[in-house]
């Protein structure tokens, strides 16, 4: 018998398993490495001659396709995790975005030691007020309550501002200063577009924390059994509406700094169908990974700038990107994270391990543990 066997017979005889290597922290750190190296390359690639110019219209793209994935990433927390089937995160996304326009319009401000806050506050407290009404009652809300509910408070807010003329009405709001930092002007390009990788990593970075905590356990256990958890005492509509409310905070951060970036906010920034990408990166990418998300912004966003710029596929792009999409999402419900990343991994694992047992979830992504 090799040293090998001899130590995988010992770590069966002692009850002891071992893990799966994990795809997901290999995944999150190659994006990252894309992100921070992105512009460079992009640049450098494009660039005439020896000079590089930072303010590549592809730089600035990707820039707006970054503040796209932290709308993602905050759907990914309400279905993902939560199993909340919001159609209407770009209500919380737009009003962000409308908000810090006005904001600046009546006073002049730009700073985004003010515009961040104002954004994050907005979509926070217009999240809360939905979900109060959707997600709290006595009874527990069915999945299509809320879709429906969601959606209908995103079309609504879409007609309230394409008809309200302090807003802009249908011709909607331009912002025509650049946001500031510390005084200095943010125009953009790499300074805008690093500032919006440092927000994606922090939003990012939050919402693991948040989904591998205590309170990340009791949202797998919602996830996984609601019933079994409302019978044990949990407040689930609590929890969903906490879990709500920061997502519309991150939603409201990332429509803040959109608007400001692309210098203008609209009825459509609020709308069905900036709600309905959300939902599409998502499912594309993969929920319930946060990661999944990012990617799936990425690439439905990087498709729709390429064929859209096709001439030959230039007038049927929509056709072509759609059907795209429904491949995936019909023929790999786990998106393409799932291609690479295991079901348990998907869904995490919680608990200290115990005779081979945990109190997580199983490779099928069932709880496991004692009952």
């Amino acid at each position: 018998m090799t040293e090998t066997t001899a130590n995988l017979a010992d770590d069966k005889a002692g009850g002891k398993r071992r893990l799966p290597l994990s795809v997901l922290p290999i995944i999150e750190l190659a994006m990252l490495a894309l992100l921070l190296l992105y512009p460079i390359l992009i640049t450098y690639l494009t660039a005439e001659g020896e000079t590089l110019d930072f303010n590549n219209y592809f730089v600035v793209r990707v820039t707006s396709i970054i503040l796209l994935a932290m709308l993602a990433v905050s759907f990914d927390l309400c279905w993902g995790y939560s199993g909340i089937m919001s159609f209407g995160q770009a209500l919380f996304f737009g009003i962000g975005g409308y908000f810090v326009a006005k904001l600046s319009e009546e006073t002049g401000t730009t700073s985004l030691l003010v515009i961040v806050p104002a954004g994050m506050l907005v979509g926070l407290l217009s999240a809360l007020f939905v979900g109060w009404f959707l997600l709290i009652s006595k009874r527990t809300p069915t999945i299509i309550f809320v879709a429906l509910g969601t959606l209908t408070a995103s079309f609504a807010a879409e007609r309230l501002v394409a008809g309200w003329q302090w807003v802009g009405a249908g011709n909607g709001m331009s912002i025509w200063d650049f946001a500031t930092i510390f005084g200095t002007e943010l125009e953009p390009g790499i300074g805008f577009y690093y500032l919006a990788v440092a927000f994606l990593l922090i939003a990012y970075l939050a919402s693991r924390y948040l989904v591998r905590s205590q309170f990340g356990l009791a949202l797998a256990g919602i996830r996984q059994n609601e019933h079994r958890l409302a019978f044990l005492g949990y407040r689930l509509q609590a929890f969903k509406l906490i879990v709500f409310s920061f997502a519309g905070l991150i939603a409201g951060w990332a429509g803040a700094i959109y608007a400001f970036h692309e210098g203008f906010v609209g009825p459509s920034t609020v709308g069905v169908t900036t709600s309905t990408y959300a939902v599409l990166y998502g499912l594309f990418g993969g929920v319930g990974t946060l990661i999944g998300p990012v990617i799936g912004a990425g690439v439905i966003e990087g498709l729709t700038v390429i064929l859209s710029d096709n001439e030959t596929l230039k007038a049927y792009w929509p056709i072509a990107l759609g059907a795209v999409m429904l491949v995936v999402v019909a023929y790999q419900p786990t998106g393409l994270v799932g291609l690479l990343v295991s079901q348990r991994e998907r869904f995490g694992s919680f608990g200290v391990r115990q005779g081979g047992k945990s109190s997580g979830t199983d490779d099928t992504g069932k709880a496991t543990g004692n009952d």
